[in-house]
């Protein structure tokens, strides 16, 4: 079986697997312990988190480690608002975000916020100008991802920190870094972000460990109470090795970015010349977008139907994302894009990893072809 739904978890690497298992079975003190073995994990966890503020240029301190995106993405929306309600009740987002942010910002709206959800243009991006324009005085925080992660489709995040804060300076910035963070370079303090999410089984690191870098001077409220844990931000006692794990990804994604993504890009362009040679699908990536991810649509056809054809062929795709992909609804997002219901309930997205070839696309490609061949007779023998 080939697996082509890097976007929804990718698998992790092997030296992470040791180093997980290693500090699970030897570091395993309790972090807030005085006594020397809590004295040993609490060392770890400074070092992970001296590592990820390396990678990411900032300082140790502006990391908070989580369980994942979900919460980092909560933890930065509902600290804001929850700390600056006073400054006004008005969020910022566009049309294509991650549940985690959609569905956050839906929930606050029946709570008395209002949400302006800016519009994409066809090929999924939005302007900064656009972004901007929909800011107010009332606007307390703006949060757009950099890479969606279901069609790819990559935001002006530097751009659009700039206009923000040279206009507006006290309105936070938020940005899901999850789809880019290994696939594309970002500076957070060039892009003048106040607040970004990363997930670790996104680049090769265990599931359940993440981290929200938090710009120093900026204050949340707390999802979470208790034991005070990571400045007081996300009560509960750390998971060490996850944590340290994810530190170990997060570095090697970093130093393997610019020659992972000329790889990716590569595959990319491969198969969206491909898909196009097959006719009758319609492409809603684009080759300029993010370089792991690549989505078509074959309207007419249940995209569940053909993901489960190519499952038979040896194939591991998805549909939508990994957290809507159980739900028999159209694309959000591709909805928001303008595309057609047919076009919204059809949607296949392949990912892109490093073990991947071209070989294995061309692969791909034809097993595509025969499912579409096979899904035509369907069709005709029901007609």
């Amino acid at each position: 079986m080939k697996y082509f739904d890097h976007a929804a978890t990718t698998p992790p690497r092997e030296d992470v697997i040791r180093t997980v298992t290693e500090v699970m079975a030897q570091h395993f003190g309790n972090p807030s312990s005085l006594h020397r073995l809590g004295e040993d994990s609490s060392k770890l966890l400074s070092k992970a988190r001296e590592v990820c503020a390396n990678v990411l240029q900032v300082k140790p301190g502006e990391i908070v480690f989580t369980s994942g995106a979900t919460e980092s993405n909560n933890l930065a929306i509902r600290g804001i608002m929850s700390k600056y309600r006073h400054r006004g009740n008005h969020i910022v987002t566009t049309s294509i975000e991650h549940p985690s942010v959609f569905e956050t910002c839906r929930q606050l709206e029946k709570e008395g916020c209002e949400v302006t959800y800016v519009p994409v243009q066809p090929d999924g991006t939005v302007t900064a100008e656009d972004v901007l324009s929909a800011v107010r005085n009332d606007t307390v925080l703006v949060t757009v991802m950099h890479v969606n992660n279901e069609t790819g489709s990559i935001q002006p995040i530097e751009e659009i920190g700039k206009d923000i804060k040279s206009r507006h300076p006290l309105v936070f910035f938020h940005v899901d870094g999850v789809q880019a963070f290994g696939k594309l370079p970002l500076s957070i303090r060039n892009s003048r972000i106040d607040l970004y999410s990363l997930s670790a089984h996104k680049f090769r690191g265990p599931k359940g460990a993440g981290l929200l870098y938090v710009r120093e001077g900026v204050s949340l409220a707390p999802l979470l109470t208790g034991g005070g844990q990571e400045g007081g931000l996300r009560s509960g006692t750390e998971n060490i090795p996850y944590i340290v794990g994810m530190a170990k990804a997060v570095r090697l994604a970093a130093e393997q970015q610019p020659h992972l993504a000329k790889q990716l890009a590569k595959l990319n362009l491969e198969l969206h010349e491909g898909l196009q040679h097959l006719g009758g699908l319609e492409i809603n990536s684009s080759p300029q977008g993010a370089p792991h991810i690549v989505h078509f649509s074959y309207p007419g056809m249940k995209a569940e139907t053909m993901l489960h054809m190519l499952e038979e062929e040896g194939f591991f795709v998805s549909t939508q994302s990994a957290c809507s992909s159980k739900r028999s609804e159209p694309s959000r997002v591709l909805l928001a894009m303008n595309k057609e219901m047919d076009c919204a309930l059809s949607g296949i997205r392949i990912s892109l990893g490093e073990e991947h070839t071209e070989e294995d696309i061309r692969q791909l490609l034809r097993a595509i072809e025969r499912t579409m061949e096979r899904l035509q007779r369907v069709k005709g023998g029901n007609s």
